[in-house]
Protein backbone atom coordinates (compact mmCIF):
# COMPACT_ATOMS: atom_id res chain seq x y z
CA UNK A 1 0.00 0.00 0.00
CA UNK A 2 1.55 3.15 -0.79
CA UNK A 3 1.88 5.86 1.87
CA UNK A 4 0.08 9.01 0.53
CA UNK A 5 2.65 11.23 2.28
CA UNK A 6 6.24 9.56 1.86
CA UNK A 7 8.25 11.90 0.03
CA UNK A 8 9.91 8.76 -2.19
CA UNK A 9 5.97 7.80 -2.72
CA UNK A 10 3.56 9.75 -3.00
CA UNK A 11 2.41 11.69 -6.35
CA UNK A 12 1.15 15.06 -4.44
CA UNK A 13 -0.46 16.01 -1.71
CA UNK A 14 -3.71 14.65 -0.45
CA UNK A 15 -6.68 15.77 -1.25
CA UNK A 16 -8.25 16.91 1.92
CA UNK A 17 -4.97 19.64 1.54
CA UNK A 18 -5.45 21.27 -1.79
CA UNK A 19 -8.77 22.89 -0.97
CA UNK A 20 -7.02 26.53 -1.82
CA UNK A 21 -5.43 24.98 -5.25
CA UNK A 22 -8.91 23.99 -6.67
CA UNK A 23 -9.83 27.82 -6.21
CA UNK A 24 -6.14 29.23 -7.61
CA UNK A 25 -4.77 26.68 -10.08
CA UNK A 26 -1.37 26.68 -11.04
CA UNK A 27 -2.57 27.86 -14.71
CA UNK A 28 -4.00 31.23 -13.01
CA UNK A 29 -1.19 32.02 -10.95
CA UNK A 30 0.84 34.17 -13.25
CA UNK A 31 -1.74 36.55 -13.54
CA UNK A 32 -3.65 36.72 -10.57
CA UNK A 33 -3.65 40.15 -9.21
CA UNK A 34 -2.68 38.82 -5.23
CA UNK A 35 0.78 37.46 -6.89
CA UNK A 36 3.54 39.75 -5.08
CA UNK A 37 6.68 40.20 -5.39
CA UNK A 38 7.50 37.75 -2.58
CA UNK A 39 5.81 34.82 -4.11
CA UNK A 40 6.99 35.64 -7.48
CA UNK A 41 10.87 35.95 -6.04
CA UNK A 42 9.84 32.39 -4.45
CA UNK A 43 8.57 30.41 -7.16
CA UNK A 44 11.74 31.85 -8.79
CA UNK A 45 14.07 30.58 -6.64
CA UNK A 46 12.17 27.17 -6.86
CA UNK A 47 12.36 27.33 -10.13
CA UNK A 48 16.37 28.08 -9.79
CA UNK A 49 16.83 24.28 -7.73
CA UNK A 50 15.01 22.87 -10.67
CA UNK A 51 17.32 24.31 -13.49
CA UNK A 52 20.21 23.72 -11.21
CA UNK A 53 19.12 20.38 -9.93
CA UNK A 54 18.92 19.61 -13.73
CA UNK A 55 22.62 21.06 -15.01
CA UNK A 56 23.93 18.78 -11.97
CA UNK A 57 22.30 15.69 -13.32
CA UNK A 58 23.02 16.33 -16.31
CA UNK A 59 27.16 16.89 -15.97
CA UNK A 60 27.48 13.66 -13.89
CA UNK A 61 25.57 11.67 -16.84
CA UNK A 62 28.23 13.18 -19.31
CA UNK A 63 31.08 12.21 -16.99
CA UNK A 64 29.94 8.62 -16.82
CA UNK A 65 29.29 8.60 -19.92
CA UNK A 66 32.80 9.73 -21.27
CA UNK A 67 31.18 12.92 -22.74
CA UNK A 68 33.14 15.20 -20.21
CA UNK A 69 37.25 14.39 -18.78
CA UNK A 70 37.23 14.37 -15.29
CA UNK A 71 39.65 17.10 -14.75
CA UNK A 72 36.59 19.46 -16.82
CA UNK A 73 33.79 17.56 -14.41
CA UNK A 74 35.50 18.51 -11.25
CA UNK A 75 35.82 22.40 -12.18
CA UNK A 76 32.28 22.41 -13.24
CA UNK A 77 30.28 20.22 -11.25
CA UNK A 78 32.33 20.77 -7.42
CA UNK A 79 31.50 24.51 -7.23
CA UNK A 80 27.66 23.52 -8.90
CA UNK A 81 27.26 21.60 -5.91
CA UNK A 82 28.13 23.41 -3.38
CA UNK A 83 26.02 25.82 -4.10
CA UNK A 84 22.88 23.87 -4.77
CA UNK A 85 23.33 22.40 -1.47
CA UNK A 86 23.90 25.17 0.52
CA UNK A 87 21.50 27.63 -1.08
CA UNK A 88 19.13 24.53 -1.03
CA UNK A 89 19.44 24.10 3.07
CA UNK A 90 19.32 28.15 3.62
CA UNK A 91 15.86 28.31 1.41
CA UNK A 92 14.57 25.54 4.07
CA UNK A 93 15.89 27.09 7.02
CA UNK A 94 14.23 30.30 5.68
CA UNK A 95 10.88 28.76 5.60
CA UNK A 96 11.21 26.45 8.45
CA UNK A 97 11.40 29.55 10.90
CA UNK A 98 9.75 32.37 9.57
CA UNK A 99 7.29 31.44 6.31
CA UNK A 100 5.50 28.06 7.60
CA UNK A 101 4.82 29.43 11.66
CA UNK A 102 3.07 32.18 9.15
CA UNK A 103 0.94 29.88 7.07
CA UNK A 104 0.34 27.24 9.62
CA UNK A 105 -1.11 30.32 11.42
CA UNK A 106 -3.22 31.79 9.04
CA UNK A 107 -4.60 29.19 8.00
CA UNK A 108 -5.24 25.86 10.92
CA UNK A 109 -6.71 23.32 7.99
CA UNK A 110 -3.16 23.32 6.34
CA UNK A 111 -0.96 22.53 9.48
CA UNK A 112 -0.90 18.71 9.09
CA UNK A 113 0.74 19.63 5.47
CA UNK A 114 3.14 22.18 6.32
CA UNK A 115 4.33 19.96 9.23
CA UNK A 116 4.94 17.36 6.36
CA UNK A 117 6.86 19.67 4.49
CA UNK A 118 8.90 20.57 7.23
CA UNK A 119 9.32 16.39 7.63
CA UNK A 120 10.42 16.33 3.50
CA UNK A 121 13.28 19.25 4.94
CA UNK A 122 14.40 16.70 7.51
CA UNK A 123 14.75 14.04 5.28
CA UNK A 124 16.32 16.29 2.43
CA UNK A 125 18.90 17.79 4.85
CA UNK A 126 19.75 13.79 5.89
CA UNK A 127 20.13 13.18 2.22
CA UNK A 128 22.22 16.47 1.63
CA UNK A 129 25.04 15.12 3.90
CA UNK A 130 24.71 11.43 2.26
CA UNK A 131 25.54 13.58 -1.17
CA UNK A 132 28.29 15.53 0.47
CA UNK A 133 29.91 12.12 1.75
CA UNK A 134 29.28 10.57 -1.63
CA UNK A 135 30.93 13.71 -3.26
CA UNK A 136 33.67 13.62 -1.12
CA UNK A 137 34.23 9.56 -1.82
CA UNK A 138 34.32 10.61 -5.81
CA UNK A 139 36.46 13.61 -5.41
CA UNK A 140 38.91 11.36 -3.66
CA UNK A 141 39.38 8.70 -6.59
CA UNK A 142 39.36 10.88 -8.91
CA UNK A 143 42.74 12.12 -7.36
CA UNK A 144 43.77 8.17 -7.71
CA UNK A 145 42.73 7.79 -11.56
CA UNK A 146 42.24 4.57 -10.88
CA UNK A 147 38.90 4.20 -13.56
CA UNK A 148 37.14 1.61 -11.84
CA UNK A 149 37.00 3.30 -7.92
CA UNK A 150 36.02 6.27 -9.96
CA UNK A 151 33.05 4.66 -11.99
CA UNK A 152 32.20 2.95 -8.86
CA UNK A 153 32.36 6.59 -6.91
CA UNK A 154 30.52 8.02 -9.51
CA UNK A 155 27.81 5.36 -10.11
CA UNK A 156 27.17 5.37 -6.11
CA UNK A 157 27.52 9.30 -6.09
CA UNK A 158 24.76 8.83 -9.29
CA UNK A 159 22.46 6.83 -6.59
CA UNK A 160 22.09 8.80 -3.87
CA UNK A 161 22.29 12.19 -5.76
CA UNK A 162 19.33 10.94 -7.59
CA UNK A 163 17.52 10.36 -4.62
CA UNK A 164 18.22 13.63 -3.31
CA UNK A 165 16.92 15.29 -6.81
CA UNK A 166 14.04 13.24 -7.29
CA UNK A 167 12.70 13.72 -3.51
CA UNK A 168 13.31 17.46 -4.16
CA UNK A 169 11.11 17.86 -7.25
CA UNK A 170 8.52 16.19 -5.92
CA UNK A 171 8.47 18.52 -2.54
CA UNK A 172 9.06 21.91 -4.53
CA UNK A 173 5.69 21.19 -6.70
CA UNK A 174 3.89 20.26 -3.16
CA UNK A 175 4.74 22.75 -1.37
CA UNK A 176 4.27 25.36 -4.31
CA UNK A 177 0.07 23.56 -4.03
CA UNK A 178 0.01 24.61 -0.69
CA UNK A 179 1.42 28.13 -0.71
CA UNK A 180 1.08 29.70 -3.49
CA UNK A 181 -3.01 29.27 -3.34
CA UNK A 182 -2.56 30.36 0.49
CA UNK A 183 -0.95 33.57 -0.63
CA UNK A 184 -3.12 34.42 -3.25
CA UNK A 185 -6.64 33.72 -1.67
CA UNK A 186 -5.12 36.25 1.41
CA UNK A 187 -2.66 38.61 0.13
CA UNK A 188 0.97 39.09 1.29
CA UNK A 189 0.41 42.12 3.03
CA UNK A 190 -2.64 40.33 4.75
CA UNK A 191 -0.47 37.41 5.41
CA UNK A 192 2.28 40.09 6.89
CA UNK A 193 4.84 38.96 4.31
CA UNK A 194 5.47 42.11 2.58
Amino acid sequence: MQDRTDLDQRNGLPDEWLFLLRDHPRADWSGHRQLGPLTEFWLARHNGFRQLGQSLEQLLSDFREDRIEADRFGALFAPRLQQFLSELHHHHMIEDHHYFPVFMAAEKRLVAGFELLEGDHELIHHRIETVVKSANTLFGQMGTRDRDAIRRAADGFAGVSDTLISGLMRHLDDEEDLIVPLILDRGERELGLS
